[in-house]
């Protein structure tokens, strides 16, 4: 029946109608399916695409940094003049005569509360080597750690320096004094042993120094003959 058709029309309006059927297919395979919509969804409504998550970024741990030791340059603040004059004064009593070191102690004299002065003090008293000076300068300088006033604070640091060198120091003259003890028991003991090893052989020489007895006569026999008168 569409042959009857277009044969009855005119070939203008058959070329006409083809056309258009043309254009119709090419539209029709150029144009995509639209997905269809999903249920529950009301037609119209596009739904919207979720944007993909932003990736995971990792942040390597960072080391801890090592504090550098401190080291004194330029920028250390300087040391008070007051421990600077100390330093220089322990410096001359390294030079002195055993004689002049005596007479700058008893110079020192009681430095009563001071800590300047207590420091002078035990300074010169660590140069005697003497025992009981090193005693007394170890209670300087734990008074000078101990001194509650403002004006301690610049020898703090060096009395407890000089707190624990003399403490050490004492350590070692009392283990020096008790090996001394033992020595002079020993040497006592060995003395005393001497003696008498020397008592002993003064009494062997004492014995073996005594005449020797004479031999006794030999006893007659009975009724031997008498001599004549």
């Amino acid at each position: 029946m569409l042959t009857t058709s277009l044969r009855l029309k005119s070939p203008r309006a058959a070329r006409t109608g083809l056309l258009a059927v043309l254009a119709l297919g090419l539209a029709a395979c150029g144009t995509a399916p639209a997905a269809p919509p999903a249920a529950g969804t009301p037609s119209g409504v596009t739904l919207a695409t979720p944007a993909p998550p932003p990736p995971l970024t990792v942040t390597p741990l960072q080391p801890t940094p090592v504090q550098p030791p401190v080291v004194l340059d330029s920028e250390t603040p300087p040391v008070p003049d007051v421990i600077t004059a100390l330093l220089t004064y322990a410096e001359r009593l390294r030079v002195l005569s055993p004689t002049d070191l005596a007479a700058e102690i008893v110079v020192q004299g009681d430095p009563g509360n001071v800590p300047l002065r207590q420091m002078q003090l035990a300074l010169a008293l660590t140069h005697t080597n003497q025992a009981a000076d090193t005693v007394r300068a170890l209670a300087l300088v734990q008074r000078v750690v101990g001194h509650p006033g403002p004006e301690s604070v610049p020898f703090k640091p060096l009395a407890r320096l000089l707190a624990a060198r003399l403490t050490e120091l004492r350590r070692v003259e009392e283990m020096n004094d008790r090996q001394a003890q033992q020595l002079r028991d020993s040497a006592r003991r060995i003395e005393q042993l001497n003696e008498r090893l020397e008592a002993m052989r003064a009494i062997e020489r004492s014995l073996n120094s005594r005449p020797s007895a004479p031999p006794a006569a030999p006893a007659s026999a009975p009724g031997a003959a008498r001599p004549a008168p």
